[in-house]
């Protein structure tokens, strides 16, 4: 093995196309109940397989061996003899070593899904067609709980196993026809009532409601056998409520409230609520103050106390087994918030948090992240709270997984390689830190990628890098994010291709307090647009920049971002590529986004002009620079009908686009196939236009 290792590094070089497809991303780690192994999903391509690793020391070993397709999160049986996982609507379990032999749990017909282990480990809860049901894993008896005509979904167990509480909400397809597609390519979208949840016992019965309210973002926890919270946002999004609901009869009292003159922007962040352990604090993220810290507020009533200051940002937080602590993961450093450290804070409050992590780039909490469904409540934490697992990225290092000893000062266990021995880390390039001012003054962050051995002395072709969904953000070296993470690989790949590569942090990112986030309120493609034409200038200002060759490029919002600047400034950018961008948030505030674009747009009949604003497709005939647009046809997030709707306005106006349709895939390109032939066409789009 070592040998095989050795040589490869060798012959170690730079990116290439296929190597960066070679690059993988581990997820859903989970510690064995013992602490002594991990299991996780490894991705490389969009294929994911199940691996096990002894966190003493060792290769991780897959336990799966799988060609196409998603592995769900695993979790460990209560002795440890068996991981289970899910796969295509079906429940497997797979020793943790020796002969890989998964096998099926169910074996039925029906596909199975949200598959949660009992806390005594006997038994499972499950969805099969819409209804929550258990089953003994021993003698493989089912019994099913609920016999509705709601979707019932992120099942949790109560700490006695005596209950089950799941969210459920009334939802069904709707299919629209475009004249200009055609009566026979229909598109479907789900309308739905606002979710809601439910309570059951195993032992049958009637579903007890809680949180009834017109808008409810619910994440349920178990406090004990009897309580639970939940979070509620106001159906105009400026209300946020964490609330102590008691199973047994749907009483529902507020623990804290939040109100936010624009909108609560922290609801898809992970700032929802979580229990102690032991049951006497509820732990959430507010931004009262402006910033993302992280609070307390004790069972029994009283006021919230925070744990963490201002100044920075807390993300993905876990109780410690215990319930004497919780870890989460700040950008705590000011100057740089797109680094990440781990943390740890007595509960009590009385000394500061205690920093875990040191250097560059980010670490972060890999599990529990935002409370959609995880199976482990207690995040990266083992059993019994000895150590913490997390996620780590930089400039050198794409996302792997480590752990370290609490209490003990010894460096972290490093437990995956995720770069391909064929790639040069040494040949990798950090990216700088810097920023430009907008035309309002206000000072935008970006990275700048410049490649090594530059000729300064010449000029050379630029792009910028819009990011995507407005809450989010760039990072110190590899994005966190596996969607991300491959446009970061992509841009250390041009950058050794010769591209100054510039990433800018436009207002509505995250990592900067709420102001920064909170900017674009009523304004969609005002002032975020103009600081992403602000950073033509400053590209301008650096002597080694062609000013006429400078490309642009985004996916999702990024994307809506190029075709404003395509329409708003025709001749600022030299190309442009959209990828699965917003045309026109008119359409798009319905499905799948709406309560993203209600918050910041509000209702479209009552701001038509913020819309308007917002509607690159009615000003395509200003187009003069050339464009591509790239969109998968089974995107959930920005409906591929988005796409069609501006080529063919674009074809109106007679002005030429190359339009590559991707059948299938979804928002963020995950198949080996679709991203290697976008990487080559993204190639061949700027080698053509940047470099003449």
């Amino acid at each position: 093995m070592t040998t095989l290792f050795l040589t490869a590094m060798t012959l170690a070089g730079l990116l290439e196309v296929e190597s960066l497809l070679s690059i993988r991303h581990p997820g859903s780690p989970a510690w064995s109940p013992d602490g002594t192994h991990v299991a996780f999903v490894w991705d490389r391509a969009g294929v994911q397989n199940l691996f096990v690793v002894d966190a003493v020391g060792g290769w991780p070993e897959a336990r799966t061996d799988y060609r196409d397709g998603v592995v769900g999160a695993p979790f460990w049986s209560a002795d440890g003899s068996v991981v289970y996982f899910e796969r295509d609507g079906e429940l497997y379990e797979v020793p943790p070593t020796g002969p890989v032999s998964p096998k099926a749990v169910f074996g039925t017909e029906a596909r199975e899904s949200e598959v949660r282990l009992s806390p005594d480990g006997r038994q499972v809860a499950f969805v099969r067609l819409g209804d929550v049901w258990i089953r003994n894993l021993e003698s493989g008896r089912e019994k099913r709980l609920t016999v509705t005509l709601v979707s019932e979904s992120d099942l949790r167990w109560s700490p006695d196993g005596a209950r089950i509480a799941f969210i459920y909400t009334r939802s069904a397809p709707r299919t629209d026809s475009y004249d200009y597609i055609g009566q026979k390519l229909l598109f479907q979208r789900i309308e739905g009532d606002p979710q809601d949840v439910g309570v059951v016992s195993i032992e049958g019965g009637g579903v007890m409601p809680v949180g009834a309210s017109p808008q409810v973002e619910h994440f349920p926890r178990w406090l004990d056998a009897r309580r639970l919270t939940l979070e509620r946002v106001s159906s105009d999004l400026r209300v946020r409520e964490v609330l102590l609901a008691d199973a047994t009869t749907g009483e529902v009292r507020t623990l804290h409230r939040d109100e936010d003159e624009k909108w609560w922007s922290l609801g898809y962040l992970g700032a929802e609520p979580r229990p102690s352990p032991d049951g006497r604090f509820v732990a959430f993220v507010s931004d009262a103050t402006g910033w993302d810290r992280l609070y307390v507020v004790s069972t029994n009533g009283g006021e919230a106390r925070p744990l963490t200051n201002d100044g920075e940002e807390v993300r993905r937080f876990a109780w410690s087994p215990d319930g004497t602590s919780i870890a989460f993961d700040s950008n705590a450093d000011a100057a740089n918030p797109g680094r990440r450290h781990l943390f740890v804070v007595d509960v009590d409050g009385a000394d500061p948090p205690r920093r875990l992590t040191s250097g560059t780039g980010t670490n972060t909490q890999p599990a529990d992240a935002s409370g959609f469904g995880l199976v482990n409540e207690h995040g990266g934490w083992s059993a019994d709270g000895s150590k913490l697992l997390f996620q780590h990225t930089d400039s050198r290092r794409p996302a792997d997984l480590f752990w370290l000893m609490l209490g003990e000062d010894l460096p972290p266990r490093e437990l995956t390689y995720s770069l391909p021995p064929s790639v040069d880390r040494n040949e990798l390039i950090e990216p700088e830190l810097v920023s430009y001012a907008a035309p309002d003054g206000r000072q935008v962050p970006a990275y700048l990628f410049v490649p090594r051995n530059l000729d300064r002395a010449q000029k050379h072709p630029a792009i910028v890098w819009i990011h995507g969904d407005g809450i989010a953000q760039n990072y110190e070296g590899w994005h966190i994010r596996r969607d991300y993470a491959v446009y970061y690989s992509f841009h250390q790949y041009l950058a050794q291709q010769g591209y100054i590569v510039l990433a800018p942090d436009y207002r509505g990112s995250i990592g900067y307090g709420k102001e920064w986030r909170q900017l674009p309120y009523r304004d969609l493609g005002g002032g975020d647009y103009e600081d992403i034409a602000a950073s033509v200038p400053y590209l301008e200002s650096l002597l080694y920049v062609d000013p006429e060759r400078i490309g642009v490029w985004g996916l999702s919002y990024g994307g809506f971002l190029t075709l404003k600047a395509l329409t708003e400034d025709p001749e600022l950018f030299r190309a442009g590529i959209d990828v699965a961008g917003v045309h026109d948030f008119r359409y798009w505030h319905r499905d799948p986004g709406g309560r993203w674009i209600l918050g910041r747009l509000g209702d479209p009949e009552e701001n038509p002009d913020a819309y308007l604003q917002a509607a690159p497709v009615e000003r395509v005939d200003r187009i003069a620079r050339p464009l591509l647009v790239l969109h998968g046809t089974a995107d959930v997030n920005v409906p591929f009908l988005e796409s069609l709707h501006l080529i063919d306005e674009l074809m109106k106006k007679g002005k030429k686009v190359d339009f590559v349709a991707y059948p299938g895939e979804f928002h963020y390109f995950h198949r080996e196939h679709v991203l290697r032939d976008a990487w080559r066409r993204v190639e061949e789009f700027f080698s053509t236009h940047l470099r003449g």
